[in-house]
């Protein structure tokens, strides 16, 4: 590119002091928007909250983006790790004219400058941060650490795109971003777009200085080529200078070779080169707090942590410190920004790019303005025969792998599956059928690099961060995916699950945000069945953490077997602006309903399995069974069975639970039972023993609300485990067939002493199961081998039908 004019650095300059302009506004001012009369304290906010360090830096960057875009016709979103920023997006939003386009009531004229400040960190108001409020926004401002994860997601199968990424240098420090540098090995040149990441180092966080800012250059330029980029270094002197064309005439001369060194790399790529590229990046060394004061109180604050937040905390109350807020303004010269109606001067205001170029107007930032909906095969087509409850044996996930397969053919480009190193441990390979897993490092050759290629629908890194990021990425901007994971590890990104959970929660009440695909992770390698790896991978506790989300957004799923699993997951695939948990076994588990009866029990959500109890009709039952899961729901079943040949008079209800929202009062989730529905199914008084596969006292949180609540007994998971058999592990924490019947016998009224013989029998029987385990590293055999009573003759007198059970490890 040709280098820029006089006028051109004049336009950039005016936009940058602009929106630095507004940015202070934001932060500061109640009133008198253009200090057209002298500033007051009544002018000022009562209450100042925001953050100015890092925004001038942002600004100055969009302004010269903006260029770039305009001039190259280049799409382009912007991703800003340092979220706090917020005053900054806003008023770029602002001059720009999105904002007024998306929140008319904010005009271009001085009320609607006085409604922009106003509003900014107000009761009523909006955050202080980069939000789901602010147009062009896919990454919120408290997602510190993930700003580039979200870059790359949105930059898969979107070739044309541009996804400019600035990280804080404070947020570099975070693991998440530290491993996020990686996803360069996993950006196909030609078919995804391309991420540029900008390093902004203004030297400080709240109160120290950050460490990429304290170490010599030849060391950063060091790290940033080791992790695969080709950096480019920009740097502003902190010396307090107020004449800025030298360094917009360097900057701009910097992204024009950069964004030249991109469409040579996209060209080359195109006629054939497939060696991964180093993709450039900027290391962007600013002052913090760049045209702020230099000093307040006679202490640094411009180029120091002083100038994090609100360097004038005072401004309302200090005479001194409102006269250097109004210095501080005038020095933006908002006269020569402005008209006298408050409207942008139309030269600085054509810097801005057409249309949806704007950086906040681009629809990916919108993504249910692109998303598609997913063609889906016929999950029935893939459903493993039950001839009887119990009388086949399947691997749910292999079997859900076998429909993804085809959901992954019919849907090439909107459609991936990440994973941390686990798609074939959790049983899916078989998606390997039609796709690789998508890999741009070196290549030692096929006889040890299996399904790896330039190209592919998985995605998979040792990262639970980055498959979440992007994954989060690709769903914000307008596509569909999955996560698995094993279920203890999911807990890593607990706090990013929060960050996207709140950001449906408000773009639910945001109506020009357009509805996404919703986040569906599947969870297997659970709990009870952690044969070999033990304690360490046993957490059933992501459950509990998403549930503390809001109703109309989380939603948990726990199929018993193969086909609700099916049925299940084309339901979450279908859905929209969702979190969707579901959790499934991988080992090799009886099949207890039909295809029919699986979509039927999973629309209900919960239901009596006629079957598994032996109530007489008209009256109501003596105890109720519940479970929900799959190793619990088999033992649940086995504990009914034991009932039925031991107490053939007791009158038992099976209750099996899939969704557990259902539990909760209608009041409290979309889901959720009325209290008159809930007493239907598990009676208003009858003790109900729950056997669930987390942490029971979820369950007692889930259904506080209803009748005689003190009767529901929960056994579930209570932080008892190690390397052992699966019956053992259900031992161990009270969950086994014989525990339950004990608690039966322990519950129902009419049982307890009568039936003392036959509750010291179980006791028994658990201690012959343990014994048995030290002694021989198995089951037992009746125990091992057990089925359901009306599958032993379903295949005339044979073995159990092993459908796809092909065991194998469990890593």
């Amino acid at each position: 590119m040709e280098s820029i004019s006089e006028d051109t650095i004049a336009q950039l300059d005016g936009w940058w002091r602009a929106a630095n302009y507004l940015s202070v506004g934001q932060i500061y001012l109640l009133d008198n928007p253009l200090l057209r009369t002298p500033l007051t304290r009544d002018n000022v906010k009562p209450r100042l909250l925001g953050h100015w360090g890092t925004t001038p830096g942002l600004n100055f960057l969009y302004a010269h983006l903006n260029r770039a875009i305009k001039a190259r016709e280049q799409p382009t979103i912007y991703v800003t790790g340092p979220g706090h920023g917020g005053p900054g997006l806003v008023a770029n939003a602002y001059l720009d004219g999105t904002y007024t386009e998306t929140y008319p009531d904010i005009t271009q004229d001085v009320e609607g400058l006085r409604r922009l400040f106003r509003q900014f960190s107000f009761p009523g108001g909006i955050p202080s941060h980069v939000a789901p409020e602010t147009p062009g926004s896919i990454h919120e401002g408290g997602e510190l650490g993930y700003a580039l994860s979200h870059a790359y997601g949105a930059a898969f199968d979107n070739p044309d795109l541009l996804v400019v990424a600035v990280v804080g240098d404070g947020e570099a420090e975070t693991g998440a971003l530290a491993t996020s540098w990686h996803s360069n090995k996993f950006l196909n040149t030609t078919n995804d777009g391309v991420v540029l990441p900008i390093l902004h180092l203004n030297g400080y966080k709240i109160a120290n200085p950050t460490v990429l800012a304290r170490i010599p250059e030849d060391e950063l330029r060091s790290l940033m080529v080791g992790l695969g980029h080709q950096p480019y270094f920009f740097e502003v002197p902190d010396d307090g200078s107020t004449d800025h064309a030298d360094a917009h005439r360097r900057f701009a001369a910097l992204l024009d070779d950069v964004l030249d060194r991109i469409t040579e790399i996209k060209a080359n790529a195109a006629a054939g080169d497939e060696e991964r590229p180093a993709w450039p990046m900027i290391v962007f060394r600013t002052p913090k707090g760049w045209t702020g004061p230099a000093t307040i109180d006679g202490k640094k604050t411009t180029g120091s942590w002083r100038a994090h937040q609100v360097p004038l905390a005072s401004a309302r109350d200090t005479p001194e410190h409102l006269q250097v807020l109004a210095q501080w303004l005038a020095s933006y010269r908002a006269e020569e920004l402005f008209d006298a109606d408050g409207k942008l001067d139309p030269h600085i205001a054509a810097l801005a790019p057409p249309g949806q170029l704007r950086m906040s107007d681009n629809p990916h930032t919108n993504g249910g303005l692109l998303l598609k909906d997913l063609r889906l095969p016929d999950f029935r087509a893939f459903g493993v025969d039950v001839p009887a409850p119990g009388a086949t044996v399947a691997e749910a996930t292999r079997v859900l792998g076998q429909w993804l397969t085809e959901v992954i053919r019919l849907n090439p480009d909107n459609f991936r599956i990440f994973g941390p190193d686990e798609t074939a441990s959790n049983r899916l390979q078989s998606v390997f059928e039609v796709t690789d897993k998508q890999w741009e490092a070196e290549f030692v050759g096929p006889e040890v690099d299996e399904h790896l290629a330039r190209a592919g629908r998985v995605i998979e890194m040792l990262s639970e961060h980055q498959c979440q990021g992007w994954l989060e990425g690709y769903l914000l901007t307008g596509r569909h995916g999955l996560f698995n994971c094993y279920e203890a590890f999911i807990h890593i990104i607990d706090s990013m699950f929060n960050q996207h959970a709140k950001w449906l929660k408000v773009t639910n009440h945001i109506p020009w945000r357009r509805p996404i695909a919703s986040l569906n992770y599947l969870l297997s390698s659970h709990v009870w069945r952690q044969d070999h790896n033990g304690f360490s991978h046993q957490d059933p506790g992501f459950i509990d953490h998403v549930v503390n989300k809001r109703a109309e957004v989380v939603r948990v799923y726990l199929p018993p077997d193969a086909n609700t699993l099916l049925s299940t997951y084309d339901h979450c695939l279908r859905s929209r602006q969702y979190v969707n948990v579901v959790v499934a076994g991988k080992q090799p588990h009886p099949n207890f309903l039909t295809m029919e009866e699986a979509i039927a029990h999973c629309t209900r959500g919960l239901g009596i399995w006629e079957w598994a109890g032996n109530e007489k009709v008209g009256r109501d039952p003596d105890v109720v069974i519940a479970a929900a899961g799959d190793v619990p729901t088999l033992e649940a079943l086995a504990a009914v069975d034991l009932l039925r040949q031991h107490l053939p008079e007791l009158r038992v209800r099976f209750v099996n639970v899939v969704d557990l929202m259902r539990l909760q009062d209608a009041t409290e989730h979309p889901h959720g039972l009325s209290n008159r529905d809930f007493d239907m199914i598990f009676t208003p008084d009858k003790p109900v023993i729950f056997a669930y596969h987390g942490y029971p006292w979820l369950i007692h949180r889930l259904t506080y609300r209803r009748s005689n609540d003190s009767r529901i007994h929960v056994r579930g998971y209570k932080e008892e485990g190690t390397t052992t058999t699966p019956f053992d592990m259900v031992m161990l924490n009270d969950l086994d067939r014989y525990h339950l019947v004990i608690d039966v016998i322990d519950r129902v009224p009419q049982l307890q002493s009568r039936c003392a013989t036959l509750r010291q029998r179980m006791v028994d029987k658990r201690l012959a199961a343990r014994e048995y385990t030290r002694a021989y590293g198995d089951d037992i055999p009746e125990v091992r081998d057990w089925v359901w009573p009306d599958a032993r003759g379903a295949q005339g007198g044979g073995p159990v039908d092993a459908v796809a059970a092909t065991g194998g490890d469990n890593e």
